[in-house]
């Protein structure tokens, strides 16, 4: 078995924008996820979402943006994007594990939550082995899964 990567989270920030913005996924995953411009644009002009760069190997490798609904305090994942060249090495899962720890250290924090299209078979495999249940909840087409602060993690 492979080690899990070492990744680490970053703000995105003047040094790394750049960076940020050259990410793209595989050309057959663009059904899934949208040009990771889009997703900064969304965290500067919505307000809500804070935008975060995957590091890896002291490059940046991919990006994830979180939020907080201010309705239930529920902690959101989006824009869940690795780069191509740096993909099936776990940096994916890795992420959403240190972004996971992030949450659990905040005071107040009960419940993670996230979307993703129901064709997506890896990312439905990937949320589920990290303790994320589906809820029967739709967002823009998209399945909500959400995970309570005492799941157990893989």
């Amino acid at each position: 078995m492979t080690p899990a990567p070492s990744v680490s989270l970053q703000a995105v920030d003047a040094a790394t924008w750049r960076e940020v913005a050259d990410l793209a996924p595989r050309p057959d995953q663009s059904e899934w996820v949208a040009p990771v411009t889009r997703y900064l644009c969304l965290c500067v002009y919505d307000g809500l979402w804070q935008p975060l760069a995957i590091r890896a190997g002291g490059r940046v490798v991919g990006f994830v943006m979180w939020a907080i609904d201010d309705s239930d305090g529920s902690h959101w994942i989006g824009g869940l994007v690795v780069d191509a060249a740096h993909q099936g090495r776990g940096i994916g899962r890795a992420a959403v594990q240190a972004l996971l720890a992030r949450f659990e250290a905040s005071p107040g924090y009960q419940e993670a939550a996230l979307t993703y299209d129901p064709a997506n078979s890896a990312a439905r495999h990937l949320y589920r082995s990290l303790g994320f249940v589906e809820t029967g909840e739709e967002d823009d087409g998209e399945v909500v899964a959400r995970r309570p602060r005492d799941a157990v993690r893989a």
